[in-house]
């Protein structure tokens, strides 16, 4: 059901429930619950999920190791971008709000293992592809929403800074609001949900507190079916939580 969401094709939850209940002594209730299970966890791992299966994080480890197997089977599962075979024309790019900031809780040790040996964030970070598709489609859309605006003088001055200048800058894209002030675009790309977890790097983030009037921070998620994004403006500390990951060692 998954890769027909994706690939656009029809299918029926209804229908799929029955088949399973053919199978397998469970009712109908029990097999949505079960599927609402496998979301979360794929929630977790910064994956796609049927829509309509809400998470439900009251699940067996069973569910977990299930998922293991599979993944560690069909590697290309965890590249849900590259089974939908390209967009036939570039998708619209829908603008929501960030999710909520969560307090920290602590993680049960099976999905936390789950989580490492799959890393979203890892995973993410080093899909250059992913990424520069990302970029494409946020500079994109900043050119047609200026143009929007009445202001295609400013449109035609965007810069895609990561492209032609390379990584350094602290931020990808170049572009302006409405009044031609300057808008800093950092944008972060992944197949997973909005809280699916991110890199971010020093030079951004040092940026982001020397200039807090003109640096975003894009995140672009759901973008193998449906992509969307949202904004964080400084200081990202009021949505995110940020945790240093590794140390510079040195001899001096």
């Amino acid at each position: 059901m998954l890769n027909d969401e994706a690939g656009g094709v029809p299918f029926n939850k209804a229908e799929h429930n029955r088949l399973l209940r053919s199978k397998i002594n469970r009712t109908e209730g029990s097999i949505e619950f079960k599927h609402q299970n496998i979301s979360a966890v794929l929630q977790r791992l910064g994956l796609p999920r049927i829509r309509g299966y809400l998470p439900a994080t009251n699940y067996q480890k069973a569910i977990t190791a299930a998922i293991d197997r599979y993944l560690s089977q069909n590697p290309i599962a965890l590249h849900p971008e590259r089974t939908v075979g390209g967009f036939t024309e570039r998708p619209g790019l829908f603008v929501e709000t960030p999710p909520a900031l969560l307090p920290v809780t602590p993680q049960r040790e099976d999905i936390e293992r789950l989580v490492r040996k799959f890393n979203p964030v890892e995973r993410d970070f080093r899909n250059r592809k992913l990424g520069r598709d990302g970029e494409e489609l946020v500079f994109q859309f900043e050119r047609d929403r200026l143009r929007s605006l009445d202001r295609s003088d400013l449109a035609k001055k965007i810069r895609w800074i990561s492209e032609e200048d390379g990584d350094g800058a602290g931020y990808d894209i170049l572009s302006f609001d409405e009044k031609g002030k300057e808008r800093f675009l950092e944008v972060k790309t992944t197949v997973g949900s909005d809280v699916t977890p991110f890199y971010i790097t020093r030079n951004e983030l040092s940026l982001s507190s020397e200039r807090p009037e003109a640096f975003r921070l894009c995140r672009v998620f759901d973008f193998s079916i449906r992509p969307r994004m949202f904004e964080l403006a400084p200081p990202l500390e009021n949505f995110v939580h940020l945790s240093p990951l590794s140390y510079e060692a040195s001899f001096s």
